[in-house]
């Protein structure tokens, strides 16, 4: 072999070696970085059973997710007992997704447990989407456990503490109630809010007060005023299930069926008042044309009157007032006495 082949083939050999060392160097300072960086996390998944591994973690990190966050979840989600669930849903993928989405990842998984140790049926993909529509889903839980109580009205949201009602026989009662709700979680999503339940139970418990002949009837019963409100479904389409509503407080207001009356009363005298007014000013009216017609006509008097002088001269002058006479009287005597 010639000397410039061998010559060649040692320094080939020698830059491969050299490039081999390389890459392995490199490696083992990457997985040393890595290990320095990552190791912790993922020591700590593997000996709580999460099971994510090492190039998972730094894919989190090329994907801008929340590594110790995603962890921390999937570590609380099998202490618990539901990271291995298939119906949960609870796999590393799904919940990077609900991360890079925007949604609350820790809120959500707590508000799994939750559901699981109260034996309510609650998935990954419901709890996720209620979180992503912007409700709370962890109080959402927690509400449906233990029932929230709301007042009606409302006094952080309206002026008036108590909600006025007008019975049949006119009489006003104030009534203060307490609706006692839970959270519906299948209807959570695109249903009314606790707003919407607190107007339909007041326009409930109006309607009720103003269906009754009296108001004693009411007050020697409330309980007719919350059964009648609860058997109207008002939680119908709503977030909520309504669990009771009792009557914390209810006195009488005015008597405004006498009020009104009082005031009709006062319109009708004033109106009447108007009316003789009205009358009594046409009257005023005709009195003074009649005293204008009686000064025309004694005036028209005057003038015949001022008339007979001139037609008695008249007479005067075409000759004596017997020949005129005389004929008349003649014609009157043959009238009376025709034989």
């Amino acid at each position: 072999m010639p000397f410039e082949t061998v010559f060649a083939f040692e320094i080939g050999s020698g830059a491969l070696v050299w490039i081999g060392g390389a890459v392995c160097l490199l490696g083992a300072l990457a997985l040393g970085v890595a290990l320095l960086i990552y190791g912790g996390l993922w020591f700590q998944g593997y000996m709580s059973g999460a099971r994510i591994s090492l190039p998972a973690l730094i894919g989190m990190s090329l994907r801008q997710v929340d590594a110790q966050l995603i962890v921390r979840a999937k570590i609380m989600a099998i202490q618990a007992n539901i990271g291995d669930d298939p119906a949960s849903g609870l796999t590393t993928r799904r919940l990077e997704a609900h991360y890079l989405a925007g949604g609350n990842v820790a809120g959500v998984i707590k508000a799994i447990i939750a559901a699981h140790r109260a034996d309510i049926d609650l998935e990954f993909d419901r709890a996720a989407a209620i979180d992503l529509a912007g409700r709370d889903v962890l109080g959402a839980v927690q509400t449906s456990v233990y029932p929230k109580v709301i007042d009606c009205p409302d006094p952080s949201k309206n002026p008036s503490t108590t909600l006025s009602a007008v019975a049949k026989n006119g009489v006003e009662l104030k009534v203060r109630a307490r609706v006692t709700v839970r959270t519906n979680l299948l209807q959570l999503i695109g249903g009314a809010t606790e707003e919407t339940v607190v107007a339909r139970v007041g326009e409930g418990i109006i309607t009720s007060i103003g269906s009754a002949d009296d108001h004693m009837a009411v007050m020697g019963n409330p309980e007719r005023i919350s059964s009648a409100v609860l058997a109207r479904g008002l939680d119908a389409q709503t977030a909520f299930e309504i669990v009771s509503i009792d009557i914390a407080d209810i006195e009488v207001g005015q008597n405004i069926g006498a009020r009104l009356q009082v005031d009709q009363a006062d319109a009708d005298m004033r109106m009447a008042r108007a009316n003789a007014e009205i009358r009594l000013a046409q009257a005023a009216a005709a009195q003074q044309e009649m005293k204008a017609k009686v000064a025309e006509n004694r005036a028209l008097v005057i003038e015949a009157e001022a008339l007979i002088p001139a037609a008695i001269a008249a007479a005067f002058r075409v000759g004596p007032l017997r020949t005129h006479v005389k004929p008349a009287v003649i014609t009157a005597r043959r009238l009376a006495h025709p034989n």
